[in-house]
């Protein structure tokens, strides 16, 4: 009997941690779309741009 009630607790515990990263993760796309929504096209090519320099991937 415990072992059911432990593993029944640790399946409750799971689902709460997976619904905690879901919404984590769609706040930070929904910041990264939102930020990138509003800034300027020559802002947005120079961070890509030096994110590719920076890594090392040759981009021209």
């Amino acid at each position: 009997m415990t072992t059911q009630t432990t593993a029944k607790t640790l399946g409750q515990s799971a689902v709460r941690t997976e619904i905690a990263a879901i919404f984590t993760v769609a706040l930070i796309g929904l910041g990264i779309v939102f930020v990138a929504g509003h800034a300027q096209a020559s802002a947005l090519h120079d961070a890509a741009h030096d994110v590719r320099h920076a890594t090392g991937f040759p981009c021209h």
